[in-house]
């Protein structure tokens, strides 16, 4: 892996303003302060005969139908518009007097191996896919995803950042990802194993002292237990496990908080009778149905990735502009919204939400639910 530009980050000397953490981030919802936001370059979709990628990418498909996808760079076309849709976002968010970080360009063309496996590089479209911040501390997941194992080497320089001006800063053990762990259902789709802690840090929700586990394929429960070990060293955090939920991957394309009290579900993989308890009794959005892009090759995502929408605070959120059904819901619920383009994110796999890791909100440890 090669870094081709380095992150901006203020030099360590400087001291935080008005004494606040360096880092700081409980929820999904209060004022935003800073931000990183991915860049598609390099992005690309790994060999489908990897378990892994297989598990990652088109859990939905047949090992046949698997043979008929497309693999590695993506096309030039898609990485220089989603840079450009991205590019207008940060602008957006830096307008907003929001501190806008980027990812140091990886090379994700380059090969490395384990004493197990072989792989390339993916992407570093989604920061929010592999980094958890829970307050002032930065934990790095162990992906289930062999070709994103050093994925997060492009947020190391602005990770030491914060170290240095004060974060904690952990990491999950890194995973072997042997083929033990990858199994194969009774309909012969890939499934995740137990056979050690693997969870991408795009399964959990934050609401201030309470965090949302889903599992699923892209998160176990060994994954789970090992976050409950971990969050227990840093206070009073209470870990929801959702299971019957979403079986796929990452859950912030079925459940989005919106503000305390007010959740937007996914009624495609949520019932009423679903709900999970924590959130009985909040105010529910029903998604309303979300218009489809024209048929075209297999994606990382399904088209409810347009619900994956970014609360700048809990007035205002950032969504899909070609989605006025859900716009229009939002704005009825007293949500001013920044509508903003993301022509492939469901080619590419992520929505405003999901390419957004976001390291500074004003909020703190609430205890939103009791």
């Amino acid at each position: 892996m090669t870094a081709e530009r380095t992150v901006t980050t203020p030099a360590p000397s400087l001291p935080t303003a008005f004494g606040a953490p360096a880092v700081n981030s409980w929820d999904e919802f209060t004022a935003l302060r800073e931000i990183v936001v991915g860049d598609a370059t390099h992005a690309r979709l790994p060999q489908q005969d990897d378990p892994s990628a297989w598990l990652s990418c088109f859990p939905q498909l047949t090992r046949a139908e698997l043979g008929r996808i497309a693999v590695g760079e993506m096309p030039a076309q898609v990485v220089e518009e989603t840079n450009e849709d991205l590019a207008v976002l940060c602008a957006s968010l830096r307008g907003l007097g929001v501190t806008v970080h980027q990812p140091a360009v990886v090379d994700h063309r380059v090969e490395f191996a384990s004493p197990h496996w072989r792989s390339a590089g993916f992407t570093s479209y989604c920061p929010r896919d592999l980094t958890l911040v829970v307050g002032s501390t930065i934990i790095e997941t162990a992906s289930p995803t062999r070709s994103r194992y050093f994925e997060v080497f492009g947020l190391r320089p602005l990770f030491q950042d914060y170290l240095r001006r004060g974060a904690t800063w952990l990491a999950a053990p890194r995973p072997r990802l042997t083929d033990e762990l990858y199994l194969v259902d009774q309909d012969g789709l890939p499934d995740l194993g137990d056979s050690e802690p693997v969870f991408d840090a795009a399964n959990v929700l934050r609401l201030g002292r309470d965090l949302f586990y889903q599992v699923s394929r892209s998160g176990n429960e060994l994954g789970l237990r090992w976050l409950e070990s971990v969050v227990r060293l840093l206070g009073d955090i209470r870990v929801h496990p959702l299971r019957g939920i979403y079986g796929y991957t990452h859950i912030d394309s079925t459940i989005a908080l919106l503000r305390p009290g007010l959740v937007l579900l996914n009624p495609g993989r949520i019932t009423p009778d679903g709900i999970p308890d924590p959130l009985r009794g909040w105010d529910v959005l029903w998604c309303p149905p979300l218009r489809r892009p024209a048929a075209g090759p297999p994606t990382l995502s399904e088209h409810w990735i347009s619900m994956n929408l970014l609360m700048v605070d809990e007035e205002h959120a950032i969504v899909d502009t070609d989605q006025p059904e859900l716009i229009a819901a939002l704005e009825q619920r007293g949500i001013t919204v920044l509508p903003h383009r993301l022509r492939h994110a469901q080619l590419l796999g992520g929505g405003f939400h999901c390419v957004t890791l976001d390291t500074v909100r004003a909020g703190g440890p609430e205890n939103y639910l009791d």
